[in-house]
């Protein structure tokens, strides 16, 4: 796949959904996988995955500091962390072949900021395309679970300003919002049930993975997942 930077060898997956889907579990269970198969694997995190990154993270998911925040510095904040992360961690992954897994990625703001927050989407669109350089993920899988579900699975010291500060009704806009997005992209979207136990999801990811790899060729990219 190529961006406007040009082509690139490594494969770039994102993992998406609401609040309490479990992706930072299953991000993590398959970046085991495919380094357990020899390859070579980046896992990172939206927004973080650098110091810069991680800054912004504190002040955008702070429950305190964050919570009069205009939608619109939501959206400038966290691309300006994915303009970060693509500069100097994404981008020199996949130009030396990696497989790059992301927790979140540009979806997310589309979702929260957009259908969530009711910001224009072709406007996010655009700053997306200014932060990432037009570098798009070559697959996405999507963690769906109700609103009410996802939630009910976040704790304590778990929470941040986006479940404290929201309501369910903004939750159930996002949720609409991945699916939306994920309609319009068949191609790009795995829609995976995120509502069963982790080792299920996991199993379908795992089954996912193999399915994509061709026989003798251990290093085939996961961008060939059927959808």
């Amino acid at each position: 796949m190529t961006s406007e930077h040009g082509p690139r060898r490594g494969t770039f997956i994102t993992i998406e959904g609401p609040e309490g889907a479990g992706k930072t579990t299953q991000a993590e269970r398959l970046r085991d996988l495919l380094a357990t198969a020899g390859r070579d694997v980046v896992l990172t995190r939206e927004p973080g995955g650098t110091p810069l990154g991680e800054a912004i993270r504190e002040i955008l998911l702070d429950p305190v500091r964050g919570r009069d925040h205009d939608p619109r510095a939501d959206a400038l904040l966290f691309n300006a962390a994915r303009a970060q992360l693509v500069s100097a961690v994404v981008r020199p992954a996949l130009e030396r072949g990696a497989t790059v897994i992301s927790t979140r990625f540009a979806d997310s703001t589309l979702a929260y900021q957009g259908f969530g927050a009711g910001l224009p989407v072709d406007e996010l669109r655009a700053a997306e395309r200014a932060a990432t350089g037009g570098l798009r993920p070559d697959r996405t899988i999507l963690l769906d679970l109700p609103a009410e579900t996802g939630l009910a699975r976040k704790r304590g010291d778990e929470l941040t300003r986006f479940e404290t500060a929201f309501g369910l009704a903004f939750h159930r806009r996002v949720r609409d919002g991945f699916l939306a997005l994920a309609k319009a992209e068949p191609d790009r979207f795995i829609v995976i049930d995120a509502s069963r136990s982790a080792d299920d999801i996991a199993a379908d990811i795992a089954a996912l993975v193999a399915a994509a790899t061709r026989p003798g060729e251990p290093d085939a990219p996961v961008a060939r997942i059927p959808g």
